[in-house]
């Protein structure tokens, strides 16, 4: 429940804003990627200013995500170690719990039986 009002509470303004910037730059423009011959219509491409923004916002999130992805790498490296070391000595703990109960249960039985 509090997740989905958070959500609704960061989503709708987040929502107006970006009606309100596509309604703003509605204008068309022309991102001339020629820096030598701008008129040149081979490397150019004419869109609504708005769309160029929110395309370089996208941009931006993917290459930030990705820097964050790859930063932390080690830290995900050392929990699949960790969890890896973890699942081993678990094992050799249950290992030599049976162990211990198998050698308990023998010494009980001789002492029992008298």
């Amino acid at each position: 429940m509090m997740k989905k009002l958070l959500n609704i509470v960061v989503l709708i303004p987040v929502g107006i804003v970006l009606i309100v910037l596509s309604v703003a730059n509605r204008q068309t423009v022309t991102l001339a990627l020629n820096p030598f011959n701008p008129a040149d219509s081979v490397l150019s491409v004419s869109s609504p200013f708005f769309i160029f923004l929110f395309l370089a916002v996208i941009f931006g999130l993917v290459v930030g995500s990705l820097a964050t992805w790859f930063g932390q790498g080690k830290y995900r490296k050392r929990a699949r170690n960790e969890a890896t070391e973890a699942v081993k000595w678990h094992a050799e703990a249950e290992k030599h719990r049976t162990r211990a109960e198998t050698i308990a249960s023998q010494t009980l039985l001789p002492a029992t039986s008298r």
